[in-house]
């Protein structure tokens, strides 16, 4: 059974092999319900960007990304700042939660989930807004490992512009292909400089699909859709009109949906 994230001949690459950087993945090539498809290069996701070189700086900047969203804490910024500071790319910090909250944390990690979602919504919000302005996109998202924090709010992103929750969770799994063992000693090392504790961005390793399928059932057992728990966290319907016209190549008349390319 072919994967819903295989890759299709001539489309880009979902993981961008960028020096400094595991996790950089476009979001770009999935279809949408009402047969649109996401458009390459316009979203991206990433783990933290503290080790971009200057050809790596050099390769984002050629994407012309028009905001970065970083979901860290502000003890792991101090500790690890972006590798795009000062090439003029704006930054938008807009932490999930503080590194107080971490300690609270629930052990398991689908919890954790449901405490983003019941107790982090503004922040939540607050993020997917900022793709939402009319010259936000290309934009890119990121967190420490780009798998949980960076996974939960690429997730809403895709939902809300109408891609089904299986190609969802597909795409949330890839972390577990390309989050390797370097990656995880870069995390233990934030965690000992930075003071939040015990939970970043769990593990780096693993990301069952079954994460965020949860996730998804968790935000419409609360709001009824993803729609309705961007607008009860501040966001209103020209926002998500917005974004979904910016992230969408609509269908063309006669043809079918676009195919979900991924490397």
């Amino acid at each position: 059974m072919r994967s819903p994230v295989a890759a299709d001949g001539g489309e880009p690459d979902r993981w961008i092999r960028l020096p400094g950087t595991t996790n950089l993945r476009d979001l770009g090539g999935y279809p949408s319900a009402d047969g649109g498809t996401v458009r390459w290069r316009t979203v991206l996701r990433s783990d933290a960007l503290h080790r971009l070189d200057d050809s790596g700086r050099a390769a984002l900047a050629g994407l012309g990304l028009q905001t970065v969203i970083d979901l860290r804490t502000d003890e792991e910024v101090m500790a690890t700042s972006s590798g795009l500071d000062g090439t003029g790319v704006p930054t938008y910090h807009v932490p999930l939660f503080d590194a107080g909250a971490v300690g609270r944390l629930p052990p398991e990690l689908a919890a954790i989930y449901r405490y983003m979602i019941d107790d982090c919504g503004a922040a939540i919000a607050e993020a997917v807004g900022r793709l939402c302005l009319g010259d936000a996109l290309p934009g890119l998202i990121h967190c420490t490992a780009g798998k949980d924090r960076t996974g939960l709010v690429a997730a809403i992103v895709l939902a809300v512009v109408g891609v089904p929750d299986e190609i969802i969770a597909a795409d949330y799994a890839l972390s577990g292909t390309y989050l390797d063992p370097g990656a995880a000693t870069a995390i233990n090392r934030i965690r000992a400089v930075s003071g939040v504790g015990r939970w970043l961005d769990l593990g780096a390793l693993g990301a069952q699909p079954r994460v965020i399928h949860e996730a998804l059932a968790h935000i419409r057992a609360r709001a009824g859709t993803v729609a309705g728990y961007l607008l009860q966290n501040g966001l209103t319907r020209r926002d998500l009109d917005t974004l979904r016209r910016a992230l969408l190549v609509p269908p063309r008349p006669g043809g079918s949906a676009g195919t979900a390319g991924a490397r």
